[in-house]
């Protein structure tokens, strides 16, 4: 990736659900690690601000936010034009944004399939084409959020597994295709953070905890330091899903 020396060449990272949970706290670690941030949001427009605001204090012109709902036809390329203007290159995109609810049988609608399909796999896949372009041209990479689900479906989510299933087929697929200017790799969370919504009830939380090597719930902080080596401190890897899960996959 490109030279992080000085202001004028830092490496300009745009990363999706940027705002809140994991997406801050990759944003913050590729930021500590002297990168320009494009943060992309879609309704949390006070934590997006706060969080730029916050790296312009760090340093002055090194974020911008930009508001996008990456299911509307335009929005994606819109995206992309409007992190490379304000910058004027792209190194890295970290495909975070994704919508997580249950889908069971027999419930599941159209809506809840495009939803669920469209932020986690139709997405990443047309922002990273409307991208390809900047990272040719600047020897850049993508990291793509999958989930340890995408090769264990998780019961009661089947939409959300397909997609991510989906995410982790582009993610080398992409590696393919991009090569060799252009590296692709996934990171797999397992339990990092709950969702907000209490998807997971307290007893549940605590089996999921057990069914894993480490016994214990790991932290944004742990997906943000793998992006940031897949982003800057892995030159010769591509086209790999590393799971971040406390060892769970290896129960599942």
């Amino acid at each position: 990736m490109a030279n992080r020396g000085g202001a004028d060449c830092a490496p300009v990272v745009l990363v999706t659900g940027a705002a809140k949970r994991v997406g801050a706290a990759i944003a913050r670690r590729l930021h500590q690690e002297g990168a320009r941030i494009c943060v992309h949001y879609r309704n949390a427009v006070d934590e997006a601000q706060g969080l730029a605001a916050e790296f312009e204090r760090a340093r002055c012109g090194s974020a911008c936010c930009v508001a996008a709902d990456l299911l509307a036809e335009d929005a994606v390329e819109r995206l992309v034009h409007t992190c490379i203007t304000h910058f004027g290159r792209l190194d890295g995109l970290v495909n975070n944004a994704s919508s997580f609810f249950a889908t069971p049988i027999g419930e599941t609608t159209g809506r809840d399939w495009d939803d669920l399909v469209g932020s986690n796999l139709r997405a990443p896949f047309f922002l990273s084409q409307a991208a390809a372009p900047a990272l040719k041209a600047s020897g850049g990479a993508i990291v793509n959020i999958v989930d340890i689900h995408a090769e264990r479906p998780l019961a009661g989510y089947p939409v959300y597994s397909i997609a991510k299933a989906g995410l982790a087929g582009l993610t080398r697929a992409l590696a393919l295709e991009l090569a060799p200017e252009v590296r692709v790799n996934g990171v797999s969370p397992g339990a990092i953070v709950w969702p907000e919504d209490g998807q997971f009830a307290p007893d549940e939380r605590e089996r999921i905890v057990a069914t894993s090597l480490l016994k214990r719930v790991g932290s944004p902080q742990d997906i943000a330091d793998v992006v940031a080596f897949l982003l800057f401190g892995a030159p010769y890897v591509t086209g790999q899903i590393l799971a971040v899960d406390g060892g769970r996959s290896a129960y599942l």
